[in-house]
């Protein structure tokens, strides 16, 4: 019998991850600026997170590793946190003391979880992660690029059973419209390289406010533009769109 699966968007690409009774945040952004906003409801703050085992954290944006929010909503700054080393070097300052520092293609494990960075692309130094548990195994894409790399996963880290990916493909308007997460049709041909049991998209409601969206950043805020793409390129994948706070239960 499977050990159970369940994720549930908090927002963004913040994603509480239930394999069995570990419960594992990705990502945590849980406030806001004048240029960064979710777009969307935060299906929990701060202090109705519950027990959490792990944070694993992309890279050190302010929308995917809002540790001054953690610190000063009481979150327990003894949870394991994995990154690469631009991450636990920040959450080290911040008073975090359980570091898993891993770069593209390596592994750290506590008890039955074992989380394996895969490689990113982003503004910034950035690493994807490939987490597993109990026999079960999700992609986080956090809001990294189109990797061709990361076509390499099945072979090197086995069947997927959840990948969960962003698709608004972010362009920064200051850099000439510079691409910073991959779109919708790039998120759908990963998901085809990478067949897992479901896909899920995330990264596409936020916004960088009514200025903002006019002089920094554009991006694609519909999801339906990737489940008509993955529609197309890998039609076996089973995918939905769901409000944050909404628990998908993977087969």
């Amino acid at each position: 019998m499977k050990t159970s699966l369940t994720v549930t968007r908090i927002a963004h690409a913040c994603q509480l991850i239930e394999i069995g009774d570990l419960r594992i945040v990705t990502d945590p952004w849980f406030s806001e600026s004048a240029t960064y906003h979710q777009g969307e409801p935060l299906a929990y703050d701060v202090a109705s997170l519950g027990r959490v085992d792990a944070l694993v954290i992309s890279h050190e944006h302010y929308d995917h590793c809002n540790l001054d929010a953690l610190v000063a909503g009481g979150f327990d700054l003894a949870t394991p946190v994995f990154g690469p080393g631009t991450v636990t070097a920040l959450a080290a300052s911040k008073g975090f003391t359980r570091l898993h520092t891993i770069e593209a293609w390596e592994s750290a494990t506590l008890g039955e979880l074992t989380v394996t960075a895969t490689p990113g692309q982003h503004g910034v130094h950035e690493v994807t992660f490939v987490i597993k548990a109990h026999g079960r195994a999700v992609f986080f894409g956090g809001d990294s690029l189109r990797v061709p790399e990361l076509d390499e996963i099945p072979a090197r880290l086995g069947p997927l059973d959840l990948a969960i990916l962003p698709v608004n493909g972010l362009c920064i308007r200051p850099a000439g419209l510079a691409q910073v997460v991959m779109d919708a049709e790039q998120a759908a041909a990963l998901t085809a390289a990478l067949n897992p049991a479901v896909a899920l998209p995330h990264h596409y409601a936020f916004h960088s406010g009514q200025l903002g969206d006019r002089i920094i950043t554009r991006g694609d805020q519909d999801p339906r533009h990737y489940t008509d793409a993955l529609a197309r390129l890998a039609p076996h994948v089973t995918t939905r769109i769901v409000l944050p706070g909404t628990p998908v239960t993977v087969p």
